[in-house]
């Protein structure tokens, strides 16, 4: 039996133009060592510089040993193609679909939910919008209002195009269509990559440094000076790090499953993710508990513990002008002493958000 966890897989949507391609660009070349599948719309404008650390181009595919598969495929194809790329076979971790900019996003989405494919999950829809054309975006496309409404994250691009008090309308032009659902701002796409999915650190994904982990590190030089001097005096200020903040929470006490549902259904809008691991100890809920959410999206999924592993949680809470200190006293306020004696409907809140039943264990022997 497949012990592999589920793929997520991470719908990029928004219009021609605002960045989808180049967001996507930048997700692979910050990859670092995580294996990314890509299935787009309009194949051609993906770079191939990106990718030629072990790149093989066909009509339709872009094959890497140690980066990335990219199928070109239309929404019939979509269930084919995913099930291609989640054979264990490619050792992928997450695979984003590029939509075309003149999809609707509401339909994959639906189809993704709806994927009988138990080696998947939806990972979340991000919506790329055009700073500097946002209006005539809006004019030209009166839908746009509608996909920013199904959005789970949203990343105004193109930032660095429009001055301050612009950005400032834009942003609360979008608050109002798309309330709470947090909102990123980027330049040429550049966003961390941990806000979408994880990256392995190298030492998981071979011995010592290979070839992509030296141009990885050039590039990363090279970013380092033309940001020191397109920023006089203020070094590191494109850097995608002085942008988030990183809450880590540990808890040896279990957690209390409804207290912990009302504080992710208040996480303020800052909160970009949220990934790790929840211990609740419900009777007939003991296994640890994956936490996933990108934005509004959220997903429970029960897994069994190592046999020597202890019952702890452990969460990664990534996010821009949040709290740490405050978020880790509401976490802190989700403790449960007495998990044993909690009624298991406690848990309800929390089986509304798994992406399917949990697998069965194998047998033992």
């Amino acid at each position: 039996m497949n012990s592999r966890q589920p793929i997520p897989v991470v719908v990029l949507a928004g219009f021609l133009g605002s960045g989808k391609t180049t967001l996507l660009n930048h997700l692979l070349k910050s990859s670092r060592g995580t294996r990314i599948g890509v299935v787009v719309n309009d194949f051609g404008s993906i770079e191939i510089d990106a990718m030629k650390v072990a790149g093989q181009v066909g009509d339709s595919m872009v094959s890497l040993g140690s980066g990335c598969l990219c199928c070109a495929v239309d929404g019939s194809e979509l269930d084919v193609y995913l099930e291609k790329l989640s054979r264990p076979a490619h050792r992928i971790d997450v695979i984003v679909i590029e939509a075309s900019g003149l999809a609707e996003p509401q339909e994959l989405i639906r189809m993704l939910m709806a994927s009988e494919n138990p080696a998947i999950r939806y990972g979340g829809m991000v919506e790329v919008v055009d700073a500097a054309e946002f209006d005539a975006t809006r004019q030209k496309h009166p839908e746009t209002d509608r996909h920013l409404g199904v959005a789970d994250l949203v990343v105004l691009n193109k930032a660095d195009r429009v001055d301050a008090a612009g950005l400032a309308r834009i942003q609360g032009v979008i608050a109002e269509l798309a309330p709470g659902i947090p909102l990123v701002t980027a330049d040429h796409g550049r966003i961390d990559p941990e806000l979408l999915f994880d990256r392995r650190p190298w030492t998981q994904t071979r011995g010592q440094l290979s070839f992509e982990d030296l141009l990885a590190e050039e590039q990363d030089d090279h970013t380092d000076r033309a940001d020191d001097a397109d920023h006089t005096g203020h070094a590191h200020t494109g850097h995608a790090h002085t942008a988030y903040e990183s809450t880590e929470f540990v808890s040896d006490q279990a957690l209390s499953p409804r207290h912990l549902i009302d504080f992710l259904d208040r996480r303020p809008a800052g909160l970009y993710r949220i990934k790790g691991w929840v211990y609740f100890g419900v009777p007939g809920h003991e296994e640890k508990y994956e936490l996933h959410a990108v934005g509004r999206f959220l997903r429970f999924a029960p897994q069994p513990w190592a046999r020597t592993e202890p019952r702890l949680t452990q969460l990664v809470l990534i996010g821009s002008g949040t709290d740490g200190a405050a978020l880790t006293t509401a976490l802190q306020a989700c403790r449960e002493p007495a998990p044993q004696h909690t009624d298991p409907s406690a848990m309800w809140g929390v089986l509304r958000y798994l992406a399917r039943d949990p697998e069965p264990a194998p047998p033992a022997g």
